[in-house]
């Protein structure tokens, strides 16, 4: 049997927090392209942010082979 948490925090496992480097390269490379908000952009859930971040990537790579 787990020992008792205080309240509001959780057990073992999971994921505490996702690596600040990343979330603010994610936040500025939409911010750069989209020019949205920073805070709208933070206020998005991870996998909407990844889900950006990778269509604008997908956008870039067949214009830059257009070029190219």
């Amino acid at each position: 049997m787990s020992p008792a948490l205080p309240a509001g925090r959780s057990g073992p496992g999971g994921i505490l927090s996702y690596p600040l480097g990343s979330l603010l390269e994610e936040v500025a490379f939409i911010a750069y392209y989209l020019h949205w908000p920073q805070a709208e952009i933070m206020a998005m859930e991870h996998a909407d942010r990844r889900a950006w971040v990778e269509r604008i990537s997908a956008i870039n790579q067949r214009i830059n082979a257009d070029e190219g």
